[in-house]
């Protein structure tokens, strides 16, 4: 699938730089930060939601203790 994204000029320059160095394409290095990238701004956006769920009492915190006696640890 086709995707057009802007990239600031300092990040194209270092895309630039690195296909340049390794002798691949631009194009295989955009995918790899998209394809890379996706997994920590997932975990980022994810993460951000849970805590507003425990800030506003809407999901369960378990404490340390809780979860060692849950788990059978002692």
């Amino acid at each position: 699938m086709a995707t057009s994204i802007r990239l600031s000029p300092e990040t194209e320059r270092r895309i630039e730089m690195l296909a340049a160095q390794t002798e691949r394409t631009k194009e295989f290095y955009r995918q790899e930060v998209m394809e890379r990238g996706i997994e920590d701004v997932e975990d980022y956006y994810l993460a951000i939601e849970v805590l507003d769920r425990v800030r506003e009492g809407k999901e369960r915190v378990y404490s340390s203790e809780e979860v060692r006696q849950r788990l059978g640890l002692g």
